[in-house]
C-alpha cells in the first residue's frame, strides 16, 4: 500500500502530464500544425470501463486486447500493450523525466520524444538517456477484462521480480 505522501506525488504527476499534453497540443496549433501531425504514430485511444460496486478507485478496468497492439488511456496515464501473448500496463511517462511516451508502429517500440529513449513492446529499455525500463503497473485478469492498479508501479531496477511478473497471458 502506498503512503499518503507517495499517493500525493502520484496524483501530482498525473495532473502534470495532463497539463503538459494540453500545452503541447496548444503549441502545435499555434505553429499551424494539425494535431494529427503531432501524434502521427497510430495508437488506439481507450478509456477505463465503468467501476463495479465496491471496487477501489485506483483500479481501472480495460477490455483485454484481442490482438497485439497498443492503447493509451490519457485520462488515467495508462498504456495497455499486448505483445507475444502477454498484456502489460505501463505508466504513460518515460522513467527518465516523465515525458509522455509515444508508440512507433513502424519500429514496434515506445519512444520518448524528449531525449529519444526507446523501449520494446514489453517495456524493456533499448537505448537513450533513460537508465531503466518503463514502469509496469500491477495487473490482473478478470475474465475478459484487464484490471490495472494505477497506484502500484514497479520499477525494473528496484523491483525486478515484481516488474518481471507484471503481466497477464492471453
Amino acid at each position: 500500500m502506498l503512503h499518503g505522501v507517495e499517493r500525493e506525488h502520484t496524483m501530482e504527476r498525473r495532473a502534470f502530464l495532463r497539463v503538459a499534453a494540453g500545452a503541447a497540443l496548444a503549441s502545435f496549433g499555434a505553429l499551424g500544425l494539425a494535431t494529427a501531425d503531432a501524434f502521427a504514430l497510430p495508437v488506439a485511444p481507450i478509456g477505463a470501463l465503468p467501476h463495479r460496486p465496491g471496487e477501489r478507485a485506483e483500479e481501472k478496468r480495460y477490455p483485454l486486447p484481442a490482438a497485439d497492439g497498443v492503447s493509451i488511456d490519457r485520462d488515467n496515464s495508462v498504456i495497455v500493450a499486448r505483445a507475444a501473448g502477454k498484456v502489460y500496463a505501463f505508466s504513460l511517462s518515460c522513467p527518465h523525466q516523465n515525458t509522455a511516451l509515444r508508440w512507433n508502429d513502424g519500429d514496434h517500440e515506445f519512444q520518448c520524444p524528449k531525449h529519444k529513449s526507446r523501449y520494446r513492446p514489453d517495456g524493456t529499455f533499448i537505448e537513450g538517456r533513460a537508465t531503466r525500463a518503463i514502469d509496469r503497473l500491477a495487473v490482473k485478469k478478470d475474465g475478459a477484462t484487464l484490471v490495472v492498479d494505477i497506484d502500484v508501479a514497479f520499477e525494473q531496477d528496484k523491483q525486478a521480480k515484481e516488474w518481471g511478473e507484471a503481466f497477464v497471458t492471453v
